[in-house]
C-alpha cells in the first residue's frame, strides 16, 4: 500500500528503524519492523581508489552520495535520471538535458503532448509521470533536436527502467515513519577536514592502506619501543595491573589509524597548519557521516569506533596522550566520544525531507556482535566478510593486548560498558572475489560444490596476502604445489581451505590467551554462506557454529542499538527473542583427518613470509 494511503486513514502510521552498514566492499541499508524482519533494502558497491601501490582510499563525496541513496532506496524507492537521484514517491519533471532541473510534478498533471511542451517552452524535456494507486506508471519522454521521442510507456512497481537505477526492495514508506537511524561503519578508515570550511584535506585513508608500512616497521624495530616494553613489563610485574601489560606487548600495525594520521601531518602541509591552529578535525567514517548529516552541527564518535583506531585507550576510555605525543599528533584533532546507543541529533531535513533521529553509531564488528545477540561473557562472534574477525565478549573485564589479540570496547549504553577481545585475519572475501574476477568460477554459490567435487586439493595451498598481515606486512600472496593435473576446483578448494585453517589458528590462540569459557559461536558475513568453509571450520575447532537467517549482522546490530535508544524495542531480552537461526554446523570429522593438509599449508605459509 502506498504511504499516502496509509497516512490518510487517520491511524498512526507504522514505525520502523533503519540500519546502515558502510563496509569495505558495499554500503547496505535495511529497514526493519518490530519483528526485526527486513521490509526494505538497498546496497551500493564501495569504489576503492588505488592512487599508488599499497595505497587504498575512498572518495568522501562518492561515499556520502552512496550513503544517502541507499537509505532513500530502501525506505521509499529511488530513481537515478541523468546522474541525479530522485525519490519515486514524488513524480518529477526533468527540464533540460545538458543541465537538468528537477521540478516536482503535481498529482493533477497528465501526460502532456509535444505541442503543449513546446508551447510552454519546455524543449528537450523529460517527463516522469506517476499515476495514483498501488501500481506506479512512468512515462519518460525525451527530445531530439526537433521532436519528442517516447522511450518508455510504463513500469509496474519493482521493475527496472532503462538507464535508471531502481531499489532492489523498497519498503514503500515515508521518511516520517522512521523512528531511528543506526549507522555501522568500517573501522579505522579516517579523514581529516578543516573545522571552519568542512573541506577535507584528503580522501578517506582506508584501514587496508599500506602507506605507513615502512614507518610501522621502523617503529617496531626502534630502540625507543623496546625501552617502552621493558618499562611497562617492570610496572606490570610490580603492580599486577593489566593496564601496564598492554604497552609491554604493544606494536604498531598498518591497520591502525595512528601511523597513517602521523603520515598525514608529515606529508599534507594544509592539514598540519590547520592542526597547529586548532582548525583540523579527525574523523572515522561514522564521524564524517554524522557531521554531514547534521550539516556540521554535531561532531562526535562512539566508544566502539574510537577504541578501534589504535589511538584510544580502552582502560581510561580517552584518547591516548602518550601515544599522540610520541607521534606528534595534536590532541585537539579528536572528536568527543559518546555512548554507542545514544541520541546524536537528527539528520537535516533538507537531506531526507524530514529530520530523522540518529540514534546509534557503532563499529562494524561490534555491531555484528550486538546483532548476533552475543550479550554474555564467553559468547563468540565470527564474521567472515572482506576480512575475518573473531570477537569474544569478556563482559566488564578488559583483557590486555596479547600477541595476535587486542582489546576493544564493544559498546557503551549508559553505565554499561562491554569489552571484547578480538583477533583478525585478512583476505577472506577479498581472496574469493579475486578468484571470481580471474574466472575460477562464475557464481560464488558454486564454490562449495566445486570444493566437494574433489577429495582434496592435491597438495595445492593458497597463501593470502592481498591486503595486510598484522605480523608481516610483506607477506606474499601465492599458490604453491601446482601440478599439470591442477584444476580450477583444486584452486578454489585451496582458497576455501585457507580460510578454515586460519580460523583454526586464531581460535587456538583465543582458547590459550583468553581465560573465559567460550560459549555459543555465531557466524555472519558473506562467507558464512559457504557451507564448505563453515563445516570445515566446525570440524577443525571441534565446536558447534550457528549461522543466522540474515547474514547482514552489522546492519541489524546498528538497527538494534538505534531501536533501543528510540524506545522502538524495550531491551536485550526482547532482541534475543527476535533472533533467527538458519543453520547449525556441528563437527563431523576428526581433526586428525585434516592434519596432513594443514601441515603442508603451514609450510607454504612460512615460505611466503618477508617477501
Amino acid at each position: 500500500m502506498p504511504w499516502e494511503q496509509q497516512e490518510s486513514g487517520g491511524a498512526e502510521p507504522a514505525r520502523f528503524v533503519v540500519g546502515v552498514d558502510v563496509g569495505s566492499t558495499v554500503v547496505k541499508c535495511h529497514v526493519y519492523d518490530r519483528a526485526a524482519a527486513v521490509r526494505g533494502s538497498s546496497c551500493r558497491k564501495v569504489e576503492s581508489l588505488y592512487p599508488r601501490p599499497g595505497w587504498v582510499e575512498l572518495d568522501p563525496e562518492v561515499l556520502w552520495v552512496q550513503f544517502v541513496c541507499v537509505i532513500k532506496e530502501a525506505v521509499q524507492g529511488l530513481f537515478q535520471i541523468q546522474g541525479k537521484f530522485l525519490n519515486s514517491v514524488t513524480p518529477w519533471l526533468v527540464v533540460g538535458r545538458a543541465s537538468p532541473m528537477f521540478v516536482p510534478v503535481q498529482e493533477t498533471m497528465r501526460c502532456q503532448t509535444q505541442e503543449r511542451l513546446e508551447a510552454e517552452g519546455r524543449h528537450r524535456s523529460t517527463l516522469i509521470y506517476r499515476a495514483c494507486g498501488a501500481i506506479q506508471y512512468y512515462l519518460k519522454v525525451e527530445t531530439t533536436s526537433d521532436c519528442l521521442v517516447p522511450v518508455l510507456s510504463h513500469s509496474g512497481t519493482g521493475s527496472t527502467l532503462p538507464g535508471d537505477s531502481l531499489a532492489p526492495k523498497s519498503a514503500g514508506l515515508h521518511m516520517r515513519q522512521i523512528a531511528g537511524l543506526g549507522i555501522s561503519t568500517q573501522r579505522a578508515t579516517f579523514i581529516t577536514w578543516h573545522k571552519r570550511t568542512g573541506k577535507p584535506f584528503h580522501n578517506f585513508i582506508s584501514w587496508q592502506d599500506l602507506r605507513s608500512a615502512e614507518l610501522v616497521n621502523s617503529w617496531n624495530k626502534s630502540l625507543l619501543l623496546k625501552v617502552i616494553h621493558v618499562i611497562f613489563t617492570v610496572l606490570h610485574f610490580l603492580t599486577g595491573n593489566d593496564r601496564y601489560l598492554a604497552p609491554s606487548f604493544f606494536t604498531f600495525s598498518t591497520q591502525q589509524a595512528s601511523m597513517k594520521l602521523s603520515w598525514v601531518f608529515k606529508n599534507i602541509p594544509e592539514a598540519e597548519e590547520a592542526a597547529r591552529k586548532n582548525n583540523c578535525c579527525f574523523g572515522t567514517v561514522d564521524t564524517w557521516l554524522l557531521y554531514r548529516l547534521t550539516k556540521g552541527s554535531v561532531y562526535a564518535t562512539d566508544y566502539s569506533n574510537a577504541s578501534a583506531t589504535g589511538i584510544f585507550e580502552p582502560f581510561t576510555k580517552c584518547w591516548n596522550p602518550t601515544l599522540c605525543n610520541l607521534l606528534s599528533i595534536p590532541m585537539s584533532v579528536y572528536p568527543p566520544v559518546k555512548d554507542t546507543s545514544f541520541n546524536f541529533g537528527s539528520a537535516d531535513s533538507e537531506i531526507f525531507g524530514v529530520p530523522i533521529p540518529i540514534m546509534a553509531l557503532v563499529a562494524d564488528q561490534q555491531s555484528a556482535m550486538f546483532g548476533e545477540c552475543c550479550f554474555h561473557p564467553g559468547d563468540v562472534k565470527l564474521t567472515m566478510g572482506t576480512g575475518g574477525f573473531w570477537n569474544v565478549n569478556t563482559g566488564e573485564r578488559l583483557f590486555a593486548s596479547r600477541r595476535g589479540l587486542y582489546p576493544l570496547i564493544g559498546w557503551k549504553i549508559g553505565k554499561e560498558v562491554v569489552y571484547l577481545t578480538e583477533g583478525c585475519i585478512s583476505d577472506i572475501g577479498t581472496s574469493i572475489k579475486w578468484a571470481q574476477d580471474i574466472n575460477l568460477f562464475t557464481n560464488v554459490d558454486e564454490t562449495a560444490k566445486m570444493a566437494r567435487s574433489i577429495v582434496d586439493s592435491q597438495g595445492v595451498c593458497f597463501i593470502p596476502g592481498f591486503q595486510i598481515s598484522v605480523n608481516d606486512p610483506y607477506l606474499c600472496a601465492s599458490f604453491t604445489g601446482l601440478k599439470p593435473s591442477t584444476t580450477r576446483s583444486h584452486l578454489v578448494r585451496a582458497i576455501l581451505e585457507s580460510v578454515a585453517f586460519r580460523n583454526k589458528q586464531l581460535y587456538d590462540t583465543i582458547v590459550k590467551k583468553v581465560h573465559i569459557p567460550l560459549q555459543t559461536i555465531r557466524a555472519d558475513g558473506g562467507v558464512s554462506n559457504n557451507s564448505f568453509v563453515m563445516q570445515m571450520t566446525s570440524d577443525l575447532i571441534n565446536k558447534k557454529i550457528e549461522k543466522p537467517a540474515n547474514a547482514d549482522m552489522s546492519s541489524l546490530g546498528a538497527a538494534f542499538l538505534a531501536g533501543l535508544a528510540s524506545g522502538f524495542w524495550t531491551g536485550k531480552e526482547q532482541l534475543k527473542k527476535l533472533r533467527q537461526v538458519e543453520a547449525v554446523f556441528e563437527p563431523q570429522k576428526d581433526l586428525e583427518e585434516y592434519k596432513p593438509a594443514m601441515d603442508t599449508w603451514l609450510q607454504a605459509m612460512k615460505r611466503s613470509l618477508n617477501w
